[in-house]
């Protein structure tokens, strides 16, 4: 069975709250607190840039399905759904073990119970406990970026992306291991992978200058030479406008879709964008308030979805909560 690397059905989450998490800034050098904002205004800034993106998403063709967070746990991160589930075209459903513990009260067993009723789910894979208690984290697809179509799995390790869990878990999915270490401007690891690379189904984007060590760089460039990935070397200020944090789908129409902010896109050079151009269409969106405050961009606000619905395609997914 061929790998897709592409799907047009996503899942996201629109916040309760949202906030600046003390708890994940310890790791994440992205986010920043402002006392000059409220806590209130943040939060409505941050609801109206998630409407805004959504609402575009779906006017290109994308399906979405979207839940809410809800009021009985504090979740100033849940609009990043991407760091505790993941979804395979096998049937598979994987929980991942959380660094913050405010950010495991994100996990959801009706959300999960959703992806049941609704698509074809062979196997939930749910360890989350046991690492935890060991202070072992793993957080999804912001801890590995994954070529699909070629089985292989990247991921930049750190506090939040354990070796021994990455290798694990390309183990039980057959997916070679390629990983690497790589520093932020403040030369501490950069906590997610995808802030720094994103897999494409014809490109990549990686900000190279961000990885320490030469071998390992030589060690991409080798593999996607060899899965022939054209390579968008991105800077480390673009890397800080999220560019690394950006990711393709394709449309109810087949045809490809690159989602980013509005900033990344502003960051794209003038030959970078020829590259993108020739391959996909550009989708942005200002996400200012969630890259400034939550870290991370639209790639982190995005959990893709490969499992095979249950029902017809073309019936159009509801908003739940």
């Amino acid at each position: 069975m061929k790998n897709n690397q592409l799907t047009n059905t996503i899942m996201v989450i629109r916040p309760y709250v949202f906030a600046y998490n003390k708890e994940t800034a310890v790791t994440n050098s992205y986010q920043n607190s402002d006392e000059n904002f409220s806590f209130v205004n943040i939060s409505e800034k941050a609801k109206n840039e998630f409407d805004q993106f959504v609402n575009l998403l779906r006017r290109n063709h994308i399906n979405v399905i979207q839940f809410e967070d809800n009021s009985e746990f504090y979740t100033p991160d849940s609009i990043f759904p991407n760091n505790w589930i993941s979804t395979h075209g096998d049937g598979s459903v994987f929980l991942y073990p959380m660094f913050a513990s405010n950010r495991r009260l994100e996990r959801r067993l009706d959300i999960v119970n959703y992806l049941k009723n609704n698509f074809c789910v062979n196997s939930v894979f749910d360890n989350t406990s046991v690492y935890e208690a060991k202070n072992k984290f793993l957080e999804g697809t912001g801890s590995m970026v994954l070529d699909r179509e070629n089985k292989i799995a990247y991921a930049s390790l750190s506090e939040r992306t354990n070796e021994s869990l990455f290798n694990i878990w390309c183990k039980k999915m057959n997916f070679k291991a390629v990983s690497f270490a790589s520093e932020d401007s403040k030369e501490q690891p950069v906590y997610h992978t995808n802030v720094l690379m994103c897999v494409c189904q014809k490109m990549v984007f990686i900000c190279l200058d961000s990885i320490t060590d030469k071998d390992q760089k030589k060690t991409l460039l080798s593999t996607f030479s060899k899965t022939k990935k054209e390579v968008i070397e991105i800077s480390i200020e673009q890397k800080e406008n999220f560019l690394g944090n950006v990711l393709e789908l394709k449309n109810l129409k087949e045809e490809s879709v690159l989602i980013m902010s509005t900033s990344a896109a502003l960051s794209l050079t003038h030959s970078q964008k020829k590259i993108v151009n020739k391959n996909s269409k550009i989708i942005c969106s200002p996400l200012d308030t969630i890259e400034y405050f939550g870290g991370g961009s639209a790639k982190c606000m995005i959990t893709e979805i490969f499992l095979k619905p249950n029902y017809p395609a073309k019936l159009k997914y509801p908003i739940l909560s």
